[in-house]
């Protein structure tokens, strides 16, 4: 039984013996709410739906009704532990050895979760619960799987309230090696093509009777993988693109196949927006095509767009933080995948910063105890600064 929530290791472990594998709640938005409602947050809990996806549970919490409107959001849905004879501890146990925590979400992310929580109800009890302010938590079941039912649905309902945000921190898993090593401050834009090429099956004795996609789909990859798409920017590396997928339907060896298919994911800095990505991969593609007589379609998916937070009064504030607590400069970094501040940023500026990702997704995922106490210090201490209070 979770008998003190601001301690952030006991809630840690409460989190991780909640199986909320996505989209499983699991328990763990029920228990948030009961500590939340518990220490003044008003709760909603909503399903959130859409056709051809699964159902997901979110929860929003807020404290006060001025502003300004700091929003911590996170997620407690995880990914699926694995090969369970692989982990020297159970994956939902919470289990503690020596100075470390096990389990599934350790890092990724219901620690951060956890820290957040304590550290916001830390800052109200030193103030008599007085806030001149508001502390909301936005926190989804839906990050690790499709990511349509959770963050960018809550923030719709909250335009349809007239609720806004004036700043938000999402407490992904940020640093590469140590606590404070860096701030998350934009993303790149992430973009998925595929690109089918057709052709004409036939027997490969007889090649021109047929017409063979597959060097023409070669051709077409070798440009875009040789193209340079750009140099970086100011806060971000060079845009990338890399073939991830090459199929052709066919088992026979002597068989030249009716089509060629490949999917490919463009990471992308803040030169472009997702459609002049859109336009530079068509435009590679049309040229080598033109060179092949290759006839194909092109489609794109992705829900990613770059995004820039730059340095300002939430950045500084929660720099001078980290360095306070942890005696590190963090960097400012626009490296790695996607999470959902790639929503958030619509609505109010944005940064991540959490516990070190070295572990996340793995076998034996597992946190420092004194890591999560010391992000709980940096949270409160960056709420002291924020609110200008004690």
């Amino acid at each position: 039984m979770l008998t003190d929530p601001t301690d952030p290791i006991a809630l840690t472990q409460a989190l991780v013996r909640c199986e909320s594998v996505t989209p499983a709640e699991g328990g763990a938005l029920s228990l948030l709410e009961h500590v939340l409602g518990a220490a003044g947050f008003t709760c909603y809990r909503m399903v959130m739906t859409e056709p051809g996806t699964p159902d997901v549970e979110n929860l929003y919490a807020r404290i006060g009704t001025s502003a300004p409107h700091l929003c911590f959001a996170g997620h407690t849905d995880v990914v699926p532990p694995g090969d369970l004879a692989a982990w020297t501890a159970p994956p939902f146990a919470g289990e503690i050895r020596g100075e470390t925590l096990y389990g599934r979400g350790t890092v990724d992310m219901k620690g951060g979760v956890a820290c957040f929580v304590a550290a916001a109800l830390r800052h109200l009890a030193a103030n008599d619960g007085k806030l001149p302010g508001s502390i909301s938590f936005l926190i989804t079941g839906d990050e690790e799987g499709p990511s349509i039912n959770g963050t960018t649905k809550v923030l719709d309902w909250l335009r349809s309230r007239g609720e806004t945000l004036d700043a938000c921190i999402v407490g992904e898993p940020s640093n590469p090696e140590a606590l404070g090593d860096e701030i998350k401050i934009g993303r790149r834009g992430s973009l998925t093509a595929e690109i089918v090429v057709h052709g004409r099956q036939g027997h490969a004795a007889y090649p021109q009777k047929a017409d063979n996609p597959v060097p023409k789909l070669a051709r077409i990859l070798d440009r875009l993988s040789s193209a340079e798409i750009d140099r970086g920017t100011e806060h971000f590396e060079p845009s990338n693109l890399q073939v991830t997928v090459i199929s052709v339907p066919n088992t026979a060896a002597n068989v030249i196949p009716a089509e060629a298919r490949a999917t490919l994911n463009i990471r992308y800095n803040d030169t472009w927006r997702r459609p002049t990505i859109e336009t530079w991969v068509r435009e590679q593609c049309e040229t080598a095509a033109a060179t092949v007589g290759a006839r194909y379609d092109l489609q794109f998916s992705g829900t990613g767009d770059v995004f820039l937070t730059k340095p300002g009064v939430l950045v500084e504030t929660l720099s001078a933080a980290i360095k306070s607590e942890t005696g590190r400069t963090p960097a400012l970094s626009t490296g790695g995948g996607t999470s959902d501040a790639r929503f958030i940023k619509d609505v109010c500026p944005v940064v991540e910063f959490g516990l070190v990702n070295k572990t996340i997704h793995a076998v034996d995922e597992h946190v420092s105890l004194a890591d999560l106490e010391k992000l709980t210090a940096i949270y409160a201490r960056f709420l002291t600064t924020y609110f200008g209070t004690k």
